[in-house]
């Protein structure tokens, strides 16, 4: 899985939707067709495989994390992010506050749209070319229970991201020039169509490490069920996942985040990105998007173990203060408090500070001025990083987001990291289950999902203060144990949106978001230049707003 399939996929990326103008720049140089190599069992297993790696467009990047978490109630730009809108070049501010989002926005166009595209016509290719490639009857039944579920992951991603899409079943292999968007109804049908199916076929376990599994099938089906409103057999697929096999919450949060531990009893399935960076066709570089610039600071430099500082996201301050961390490990786990002086050159250290000893420490509370005045070191308190509506005061200096850290890169320069990126793990699982018996009126059932969660990450002897009342229940509590437990994994934009929250929670809680986000904002822009390439004008429109 870690191996990049370049021949299939320049056979078959081409473009997104293979109706705009670049389908009509053909170019093969190998000279090999889809017939040519999907006929052999070899072709399929590549072919495959092939599909699996279009995740690594978004999951781990710097466009996904936009697209995913940005734009939301718990993140907002940092400094090198910008702070007004543009639609060129640089997307950023476009998507996460929402000034300006242009009708051909690069990454919602680039990454999101033509990239599922892409790697749904490989399905389509695989799927049609499958039953004539000579596979055992058994490992064919597999392979099409992967593509199905690759099919059916790639189209969740563009129904909730664009509302009525073009529907293809069938691979792109000529110049099309006509296209129609049916309706968001329609597209879900198929998706439960491809993971019933693939729920059947998948094994149930793989030695390749980050192929799907059924459980992991089962999951990706229960959230699907969730989203659709189908709340009983979310909760049931939820639960056989919980209970129906040897997956397990570890017993301690931090672990999750151990470079050392990324395979682990409680991934279903990640993005399997190598060791080896010329694998992966551009690594993991969540670990550069979150963090300040620490490296400007008197007592520090930049260096392999602190990370590559883009200065690129901020949390907001309800992000912050959603965690009691006299209770809750997963603040501590989660993000970065104190900076510890790195730089050898005495002159550079601010005097009575060695190497070793606290450089800068940031804090969501407000400090004195006599606790500021009796510590050598630099703080950046509440009232440094935000102002008293939570709009960002300082875009350079924040707490940061410490999960997707790699001391493991080669230099301090490296950008590129080989920790994978989480997709499916069964935390997320239980609070799907919580989310479902709720909507079932169980509040009773739903406290005690979400309470297996709260239960692990709970401070050693605090586990009762921990604990939430079936009473105290509501979607909102879920969507705020959602954020401490999944923040910056690429969840949020999807499940507020899904709770009918987006809007709400962005005005109320994110307000470089809140002053711009429109109703009209709940779905992406059709990219304009597909629009602009079709013929049949009529049946392929431009959402609304845009």
């Amino acid at each position: 899985m870690k191996s990049y399939i370049k021949f299939i996929t320049a056979l078959v990326l081409g473009t997104s939707l293979m109706a705009c103008e670049d389908a009509l720049r053909e170019y093969n140089p190998a000279g090999s067709t889809a017939p040519s190599l999907f006929t052999t069992p070899e072709g399929i297993e590549a072919g495959v495989n092939g599909i699996y790696t279009y995740n690594r467009y978004f999951y781990g990047k710097e466009e996904g994390q936009a697209l995913l978490e940005m734009g939301t109630d718990i993140w907002t730009n940092a400094a090198n992010n910008g702070n007004t809108g543009s639609n060129g070049v640089f997307p950023q501010p476009s998507l996460t506050t929402y000034q300006s989002l242009a009708s051909d926005n690069v990454w919602v166009k680039n990454r999101m749209w033509q990239q599922c595209y892409a790697a749904i016509n490989l399905a389509n290719t695989v799927l049609k070319y499958m039953p004539e490639a000579g596979l055992p009857a058994s490992r064919q039944k597999e392979l099409e229970g992967e593509a199905r579920f690759l099919r059916a992951w790639y189209y969740y991603h563009l129904v909730e991201s664009f509302g009525a899409i073009p529907l293809r079943l069938t691979p792109t292999e000529g110049i099309e020039t006509t296209a129609s968007r049916v309706a968001p109804d329609q597209v879900y049908e198929q998706i439960l169509s491809d993971l019933q199916f693939a729920v059947t076929a998948i094994p149930l376990t793989t030695t390749d490490y980050g192929r799907i599994t059924r459980p992991a099938a089962e999951a990706f089906l229960a959230k699907i069920y969730l989203t659709r409103g189908k709340n009983q057999e979310a909760g049931n697929f939820a639960k056989k996942v919980i209970t129906g096999y040897s997956y397990k919450l570890l017993a301690n949060y931090a672990d999750l985040w151990r470079m050392t531990n990324q395979q682990n009893t409680e991934v279903l399935w990640s993005v399997n990105y190598s060791s080896n960076l010329a694998f992966n066709a551009g690594s993991n570089i969540n670990h550069t998007l979150y963090l300040m610039e620490y490296n400007t600071q008197p007592g520090m430099k930049r260096d392999v173990a602190n990370g590559f500082p883009n200065v690129r996201y901020m949390p907001t301050l309800f992000l912050l203060n959603l965690y009691n961390e006299q209770s809750d490990t997963r603040y501590f786990a989660s993000f970065k408090a104190a900076w510890f002086a790195n730089e050898t050159d005495a002159s550079k250290r601010p005097a009575g500070i060695n190497v070793g000893d606290t450089a800068i420490y940031t804090t969501k509370y407000p400090v004195s001025a006599a606790f500021r005045q009796s510590k050598k070191y630099r703080i950046y308190d509440q009232n440094d990083m935000y102002k008293a509506d939570g709009t960002p005061n300082d875009r350079f200096h924040y707490v940061s987001l410490r999960k997707f850290e790699d001391a493991t890169r080669a230099t301090d320069a490296t950008t590129e990291s080989s920790r994978d990126a989480y997709l499916i793990r069964l935390a997320d699982i239980y609070l799907v289950a919580a989310e479902a018996q709720l909507n079932l009126g169980r509040k009773d059932s739903a406290a005690y999902y979400l309470n297996q969660v709260r239960t692990r990450a709970a401070v050693a002897g605090r586990q009762t203060s921990m604990q939430v009342a079936a009473a105290d229940v509501t979607i909102d509590f879920i969507l705020d144990e959602r954020a401490r437990e999944l923040a910056g994994e690429q969840y949020r934009w999807f499940d507020l949106k899904r709770t009918n929250k987006l809007l709400e929670r962005v005005r109320k809680y994110n307000p470089d978001a809140g002053k711009y986000i429109q109703d009209f904002h709940l779905l992406r822009p059709i990219p304009q230049s597909e629009i602009d390439a079709v013929t049949s004008k009529g049946t392929f429109t431009q959402n609304p707003g845009y």
